[in-house]
């Protein structure tokens, strides 16, 4: 999101990794302390809920829940479970997996809320950027393979012919912003994860991140 005549001049939030872009600046999300966190974990380019069983029908061995009573425990200390005959822990501080082999990214996002959403962006983040103000109409963006952003657009007529405009996305986020949506671009079908942030190819399970700006 991108926030514009604040008292720093424009302010990008990076949502996934709670900073912001750019500026020696620092944003948190303040919790009222009836939040419910998840956790996940990337798995062949896709958020994987801890505990949740995967395309294969296997979970992990530890759930979401155990390992957030860790991190309350100690927010910068880590967690470790045994996955396969191997031991596999998790960073908090750099928000990692680390096993014998190999690193995954892991994130912590709460789970969504009516109330809270209603009374989110328009009083919270205000408040924080006293005096800021933020624009007034949605935009959904996708990251592209150079790390550029790029407006959802039919594209009609185009290479790159899109089932969906950025307004469409708006539409169904508003009815319910934990859920997804399908779409194509040029035949082949996308799904875009609200709750990830991601789109992903459904064929490859290539993922790209995606994001809801203010303009």
């Amino acid at each position: 999101m991108k926030l514009y005549n604040t008292p720093y001049g424009a302010v990008s939030i990076d949502f996934p990794q709670v900073r912001v872009v750019g500026k020696q600046l620092q944003v948190r999300r303040l919790d009222d302390g009836k939040s419910t966190w998840s956790w996940f974990c990337t798995l062949s380019r896709k958020w994987m809920k801890y505990g949740e069983k995967n395309s294969k029908g296997h979970s992990s061995p530890v759930s979401s829940a155990d390992i957030e009573k860790s991190f309350q425990k100690n927010p910068s200390g880590s967690f470790r479970f045994t996955m396969g005959g191997n031991t596999v822990e998790i960073k908090f501080r750099e928000m990692i997996q680390v096993g014998q082999s190999r690193k995954r990214r892991v994130t912590r996002r709460p789970q969504f809320r009516n109330k809270q959403m209603k009374r989110g962006l328009t009083g919270v983040l205000i408040a924080a950027l006293a005096g800021g103000s933020v624009g007034s109409r949605p935009q959904w963006e996708f990251e592209g393979d150079k790390g550029a952003w790029h407006v959802f657009k039919s594209r009609s007529g185009t290479s790159t012919n899109c089932s969906l405009t950025s307004d469409t996305i708006e539409a169904k986020f508003q009815q319910n912003p934990a859920s997804s949506l399908t779409f194509t671009v040029s035949g082949h079908t996308y799904k875009l994860d609200f709750t990830a942030m991601v789109q992903i190819n459904m064929l490859t399970q290539r993922t790209r991140r995606i994001r809801r700006v203010l303009v």
